[in-house]
């Protein structure tokens, strides 16, 4: 069933129970969507433009596209997307049900765009990145985020970038990050292998500046501090404090930029304490079964 509100405006929105709890709607509009009984509800209608528009980039990120007005189908003129969240850095919207979900990323760099991780896809969306300038590198962060990488890379004529801990997931990859130490894989470009959600995990870090996390770190809104997904943890959550370990000192970002979990940009010595806090306490714990129902958003 749908949850629905009065609207004071030209249409009347409302969320079906199709949504995964994905949390993508409640980081493009939490004033209006919040989580309850595990998934997305609208609390009530967006009262001005700008609260419109926050609903309609929800409704055209939401990969289960559970949200609607009552006035039809969304109108492609109003998808905000790719949205710039800085002047490097574009959220692609356009959450795909084949990567969980999750965020992706395009990142200028001097040579051209790489994108990280990837959208739902299609050639009109691929065409519209296409058309920004061109993209050099498809970067993906774990096998749960690899469904349209070799759909983009070939559309875009880029390289597809996986570690060899989740290669299975894209067994036609052109570049293959191998171990545990960062290697620049580009001017600026680091990459960050990142065992423990899965066994290929990795961050990539642009300039020192710019974090792109995948499911290996995210902000929760919950704690207010920066947190592991220990609830869903496929491989190993040793594995991911010794990660954490091995990243302090290392590991320099302003802004991280995750595939699920809150965006957030600190100063580069509050992150730093901040991962040194996690690396704490993410030493502290101990496998356990994983609960989707316990993640801490």
């Amino acid at each position: 069933m749908a949850t629905t509100t009065r609207s004071d405006g030209p249409e009347t929105w409302s969320i079906d129970d199709r949504c995964t709890n994905c949390d993508v709607a409640r980081q493009l509009a939490p004033g209006l969507i919040r989580e309850q009984d595990g998934r997305s509800a609208l609390i009530r209608q967006p009262r001005d433009g700008a609260e419109r528009r926050q609903l309609r980039a929800a409704a055209h990120a939401c990969p289960t596209r559970s949200i609607r007005p009552d006035s039809g189908p969304l109108d492609p003129a109003t998808d905000p997307f790719p949205l710039a969240l800085t002047e490097e850095v574009l959220l692609l919207g356009h959450n795909s049900r084949m990567t969980a979900g999750a965020n992706s990323y395009l990142c200028r760099r001097p040579t051209g765009w790489v994108m990280i991780d990837t959208p739902r896809y299609s050639t009109a969306l691929a065409d519209r990145y296409a058309a920004l300038g061109p993209v050099t590198d498809v970067l993906l962060t774990h096998r749960d985020h690899a469904r349209h990488g070799r759909d983009y890379a070939d559309r875009l004529g880029a390289r597809l970038w996986i570690h060899e801990g989740d290669l299975d997931a894209a067994p036609d990859a052109d570049r293959v990050l191998r171990g545990t130490e960062p290697v620049e894989i580009a001017p600026g470009l680091v990459a960050h292998p990142f065992p423990g959600h899965t066994l290929g995990s990795v961050l990539y870090v642009a300039e020192e500046r710019y974090c792109f996390s995948g499911d290996s770190l995210y902000w929760s809104r919950t704690t207010g501090d920066v947190e592991v997904q220990e609830a869903v943890t496929w491989y190993s959550i040793e594995e991911q404090a010794a990660s954490l370990a091995r990243s302090l000192g290392v590991l320099r970002f302003e802004w991280l930029l995750p595939g699920h979990g809150e965006r957030h940009r600190m100063p580069v010595e509050e992150a730093d304490r901040r991962l040194r806090a996690l690396a704490a306490r993410c030493a502290q714990l101990r496998p356990g079964p994983v609960d989707f129902g316990a993640v801490r958003w």
